[in-house]
């Protein structure tokens, strides 16, 4: 199953799919485990204190995000 990522309204990144293909690390390098996983909320805000996945902060301070893609000129 492909990997799929979606941008929640106002919310997180959904990343669902095969995650075991996915190659997560933070800026060290080091890879986040996510086997077992079928999908991911990531953060978007910044106000995670599990970042990079989200713990719903986005809710608690009026996260608004743009969600239409921008097409390339």
């Amino acid at each position: 199953m492909a990997i799929k990522t979606v941008a929640l309204n106002n919310g997180p990144y959904l990343v669902t799919g095969d995650l075991s293909q996915l190659e997560l690390t933070d800026a060290n390098g080091n890879r986040y485990d996510l086997s077992g996983k079928e999908k991911v909320a990531l953060c978007r805000c910044g106000a995670s204190i599990n970042k990079p996945f989200c713990d719903g902060q986005h809710s608690k301070i009026g996260f608004k995000a743009a969600e239409a893609a921008v097409k390339a000129e």
